[in-house]
C-alpha cells in the first residue's frame, strides 16, 4: 500500500499522518508545496509541486507515479484539495472530481451549488476588493457576514452590523487579501469577496467520510463557545454532540445532500454547519480532513485495534475495507488555544499544571519562541492544542476550560517594526 499525502508544508499534521503511516504498514509519499531547485531541504524525499500550477504539479507527481505507483492519495488542508483530484483522474485512483474540489473550497462556487440545490444557503452576492465598500454598505441588510472566497480557519471572515462596522471590515478584509502571505498564494479567488446574510444559531462540526458517494458520520462536534462576531474564532470541539437526536439526524442529512449538491464523492469531508429555527444551514464542505491536530481527539475501535482517524484515513485512501471500525464510546474534545493579542511569544508557563487536570490527555505548544503572534480575523495559527477524553461530554468540556485556565501566556507586547517601516 502506497498512499500520495498532499499537503502546504512539511507541518505537525503531515507528521502526525506519517507516524499512523508506519504503524497501520502504509508507505507514503509527500507532495509538498515546495522550490523544485532546493535538493530536499526537509530531508523527506518530498514531490516538490505549486499548487497555483495545476498542470506543471500533475506532471511531476504523474512522473514520480510511473516508477513508484500509488494506490491511493489523500490532501491535507484546502489549497491541495485541486490537485489531489486532479491526481486522482490522472493516475485512476479514487477521488472527488476536480470541479467538485474547487468548489469544496470556493466559498462562492460552494454557496451557487447548496442553493442551485434547493437546500437552505443564506442570502448572498459577490464583490470585488476594489470596490467602495460605502456604496455596497447603502444596497444591504443587517447584519452580514464578509468573507474571503479561499481562505480557511475563520480568517478573515467577519460580520457586520451596519454602515460604520461593515465599512471597517471591508478594508480590513482588503488590507490582509493585499497582504504579501496571501498574494503569494496565485489565487485571483482572492480579489473577490463574499457578503452573506448573518445566520444565528448554534454551530457545529461534522467530520465525515465519503465512499462512492455514500456519506459516513465519523463525529458531530458541539462548538460550545459562541460564534457570534465580530469575528469567529473557533476554540472547542466536543464529542459526541449534546444535540438531540434528531437534530444530529438533521445535520446529518444536510451535510451529506450539501457534499453531493457540490459533487464530492470519495475521500475525507469536514463540514461547518449552523442550525437556525430547526433549519440545517450547511456553511461548507471541505475536501479534506479536520486541521491542525485535532484528528488527535478522535478515535476508533476495531475487531482487534483502536487506531485514529488519521490511521482510518489512510487506510480509507489504500483501499482498506474499515466498516468495522467506530468511534470509542467515551466522549471526547480538543481545545485550540486562541491567540487573544500580537505579540511576540516566548513561551506559556502552567503546562505540566494543565495535565494534570482530570480528563486531560495532553496539552501540545505548537508556536515556537520568538514567533509573531497574530489574532483573527489576520492570524493563520494557534497557540497549540488541548486534549481531553472523559465519560460525558460535559466533563470534557470542564476539562478543556480548566487546563487552559492553568496556562499563562508570556509574550513581548512590543510588536517589532518592518525594516524600512514608519514607527
Amino acid at each position: 500500500m502506497h498512499v500520495l499525502l498532499i499537503s502546504t508544508t512539511t507541518g505537525y499534521q503531515t507528521r502526525a499522518f506519517a507516524e499512523a503511516g508506519e504503524r497501520a504498514g502504509i508507505r507514503l509519499t509527500l507532495a509538498t508545496d515546495r522550490c523544485k531547485t532546493l535538493d530536499d531541504p526537509w530531508r523527506d524525499a518530498a514531490i516538490p509541486v505549486r499548487f497555483h500550477d495545476l498542470d506543471g504539479s500533475v506532471r511531476a507527481v504523474a512522473s514520480r507515479a510511473a516508477r513508484d505507483p500509488f494506490t491511493g492519495v489523500l490532501a491535507l488542508g484546502d489549497r491541495p484539495v485541486e490537485l489531489a483530484a486532479a491526481l486522482a483522474d490522472r493516475l485512476q485512483l479514487r477521488g472527488h472530481s476536480i470541479a467538485a474540489a474547487r468548489a469544496s473550497r470556493d466559498k462562492r462556487l460552494f454557496r451557487e451549488a447548496v442553493a442551485g440545490a434547493g437546500l437552505p444557503a443564506p442570502r448572498f452576492r459577490t464583490v470585488e476588493a476594489a470596490d467602495d465598500p460605502r456604496a455596497l454598505s447603502r444596497a444591504l441588510s443587517w447584519p452580514v457576514v464578509i468573507k474571503p472566497l479561499v481562505l480557511s480557519g475563520s480568517r478573515g471572515v467577519m460580520r457586520g452590523d451596519d454602515p460604520v462596522s461593515f465599512v471597517r471590515a471591508f478594508d480590513r478584509l482588503c488590507a490582509l487579501l493585499r497582504s504579501h502571505e496571501v498574494r503569494a498564494l496565485r489565487d485571483p479567488a482572492t480579489e473577490t469577496i463574499l457578503i452573506e446574510d448573518y445566520v444565528p444559531g448554534d454551530e457545529y462540526a461534522v467530520e465525515g467520510l465519503l465512499h462512492e458517494g455514500e456519506l459516513r458520520i465519523l463525529a458531530i462536534f458541539d462548538k460550545p463557545d459562541p460564534l457570534d462576531g465580530p469575528f469567529f474564532e473557533e476554540t472547542i470541539y466536543v464529542t459526541p454532540a449534546r444535540a438531540s437526536r434528531e437534530r444530529q439526524a438533521a445535520i446529518a442529512t444536510a451535510v451529506s445532500a450539501a457534499a453531493s449538491a457540490v459533487g464530492l464523492t470519495h475521500g475525507p469531508v469536514h463540514a461547518e454547519c449552523r442550525v437556525s429555527d430547526d433549519t440545517v444551514y450547511v456553511l461548507e464542505v471541505a475536501a479534506r480532513p479536520i486541521g491542525g491536530l485535532c484528528a488527535r481527539a478522535l478515535r476508533f475501535d476495531g475487531p482487534e485495534e483502536r487506531i485514529g482517524l488519521e490511521e482510518l484515513l489512510l487506510r480509507h485512501a489504500a483501499g482498506v475495507d474499515i466498516d468495522a471500525y467506530v468511534r470509542e464510546a467515551a466522549a471526547s474534545g480538543v481545545m485550540m488555544m486562541p491567540i487573544r493579542a500580537p505579540g511576540v511569544f516566548r513561551r506559556i508557563d502552567g503546562v505540566e499544571d494543565a495535565r494534570l487536570v482530570p480528563g486531560i490527555e495532553d496539552v501540545r505548544i505548537t508556536a515556537k519562541p520568538d514567533q509573531l503572534l497574530v489574532p483573527l480575523p489576520e492570524g493563520a495559527s494557534y497557540l497549540g492544542f488541548i486534549f481531553a477524553r472523559a465519560a460525558a461530554p460535559d466533563d470534557v468540556e470542564a476539562a478543556l476550560r480548566g487546563a487552559h485556565a492553568r496556562l499563562s501566556l508570556i509574550v513581548d507586547r512590543q510588536v517589532p517594526i518592518a525594516p524600512g517601516a514608519s514607527s
